[in-house]
């Protein structure tokens, strides 16, 4: 093994391929690897290209691109493929996806050894827990990632970082990501895992010390094929991890977990591992019980990793909620809040939250993304009507599906004709109706995209911030009304 520097280690190919079963053709066997990628257009000189068979395209079709880019071999884990080239070596192994993981990992030279690393999975709350988690380490001194689906922080900082848009980030971005948290001098990584990250292996070969659960809801069951093979996948975490951190209050965390070797310790409302928190000792900075869990959820992860409640008050009180997450506009009287809420249990804790402290009315503007699972729609249009005074339906992320059709989907929760539900497809539109129909003492929830920038439709990815579009509301909203003052 040879290492160039800060960036890279460079493996002969069969030094990297000792420790997997492989079968091997063709080509010079013993060239230097520089690195792996399953994208074409991110090959460069030396690397080993995996030619995997997603969903929607077949890295086959890509080989002949990847070999002018400079790949030096090429992974595949199908033995009936005819046709593949003669000249380099073309390496079978039994799951493309296992191996792009281990060998990230080597080729990054394992720096999640180097590492506490921890893992928090959960239908909802992935996000906020693990921002959570890094704030209370940095209160106790401790410098720490948190690598997740609003990007790469050190410290509370953002990182500018070359990284997919997705919850968990594939192997090949990952283990880069973790060598240069360990030259950042970088000790604690907290990441997201989700049920598509773990079940797709991209964290097969990250070595994590805790794991937590924190509740097992209704969404992505369609992208796994079912319940059951979704349940599998957060499964998976329980293999990887010395001890996980369970939600007590949730039934379907404590029947994950049955049966499990690996040593587990709970977390409540009024418990964090094991240990009493009862809701009069301290005030918490956010609202609804929702996030109360995720507060218990990460001072559990602290205590597990052997800080005492005496070192970790004076930082409780301090916690902020990351970006999207209620996040808060208000002017004249008007409080908009912004959140990622794209499930039934998250839009239902949002808005009992907020029901608890509006004391006007509560204006409610959501929609459902595409080519996701359906059976959540009419739920949460259900949800939405039964907490709320208004509600406007609107186009979420509709990727390749009407939106139209989506909307429809979604008012079939509310039983008929409801005078106080309106459809409006175009999202803008939507947020400035809500946000001009709202008079002081209102509060107007925004929810489902949270700290997206992005819109995405069959049209392509556009632009689009849910926060940009409630602030330009507000504004436009007092000028008008100032103007309509003056002109009397």
């Amino acid at each position: 093994m040879k290492t160039f520097g800060k960036e890279r280690v460079v493996l002969l190919l069969p030094e990297l391929l000792k420790d997997w079963p492989c079968t091997v053709h063709g080509g010079d066997f013993r060239i230097d690897i520089t690195g792996i990628t399953e994208q074409s257009v991110r090959v460069k000189k030396g690397f080993i290209f995996v030619a995997r068979k997603g969903t929607r395209y077949d890295g086959i079709a890509h080989i002949d691109e990847a070999i002018q880019k400079g790949a030096v071999a090429i992974i595949v884990d199908r033995f009936t493929l005819t046709n593949l080239p003669k000249n380099i070596p073309v390496i079978i192994v039994p799951d493309c996806k296992k191996f792009l993981s281990y060998a990230s990992a080597r080729l990054a030279g394992d720096p999640s050894k180097e590492l506490t690393i921890i893992g928090v999975t959960g239908t909802n709350g992935k996000t906020t827990v693990t921002h959570f988690i890094g704030q209370l380490l940095s209160g106790v001194g401790v410098k720490s990632a948190v690598v997740g689906t609003t990007g790469v922080f050190i410290d509370g900082e953002e990182m500018d970082v070359d990284v997919p848009s997705m919850t968990t980030f594939p192997a090949e971005y990952l283990h880069p990501l973790l060598k240069r948290c360990v030259e950042e001098s970088v000790t604690h990584v907290v990441l997201e895992a989700s049920s598509l990250g773990l079940s797709s292996c991209r964290l097969d070969h990250c070595e994590m010390d805790i794991g937590l659960l924190l509740n097992i809801g209704t969404d992505h069951h369609e992208e796994h094929g079912g319940e059951t093979a979704y349940l599998m996948a957060k499964q998976r975490l329980l293999s990887m991890v010395n001890v996980m951190v369970v939600n007590e209050e949730d039934e379907n965390c404590i029947s994950l977990i049955k049966g499990a070797t690996v040593p587990s310790v709970f977390f409540g409302l009024q418990t964090a591992a094991g240990i009493p928190f009862p809701q009069c000792e301290f005030q918490l900075p956010v609202q609804g019980d929702f996030n109360r869990l995720n507060v218990m959820a990460a001072i559990s992860a602290l205590l597990v990793l052997g800080y005492s409640t005496d070192e970790l008050f004076p930082h409780i009180t301090d916690l902020k909620l990351p970006e999207g997450r209620m996040q808060k506009l208000e002017r004249d009287g008007v409080m908009v809040f912004i959140d990622f809420a794209h499930t039934p249990d998250a839009l239902q804790g949002v808005l009992q939250a907020l029901s608890e402290m509006c004391y006007g009315r509560l204006i409610t503007v959501f929609g459902c993304g595409g080519e996701r699972d359906r059976r959540k729609r009419s739920e949460m249009g259900e949800l939405a009507v039964y907490y709320s005074s208004n509600v406007l339906v609107t186009s979420d992320n509709p990727r390749n599906e009407d939106p139209q059709s989506i909307i429809e989907d979604i008012m079939e929760g509310f039983g008929g004709e409801c005078s106080a539900v309106e459809a409006e497809l175009d999202r803008r539109t939507a947020i400035r109706k809500a946000v001009f129909s709202a008079a002081p003492g209102d509060i107007v929830l925004i929810a489902g995209k949270g700290h997206e920038k992005t819109q995405h439709t069959a049209k392509g990815l556009f632009p689009f911030s849910d926060l940009l579009e409630a602030e330009k509301a507000l504004l436009e909203k007092t000028y008008l009304y100032s103007e309509e003052i003056q002109g009397q």
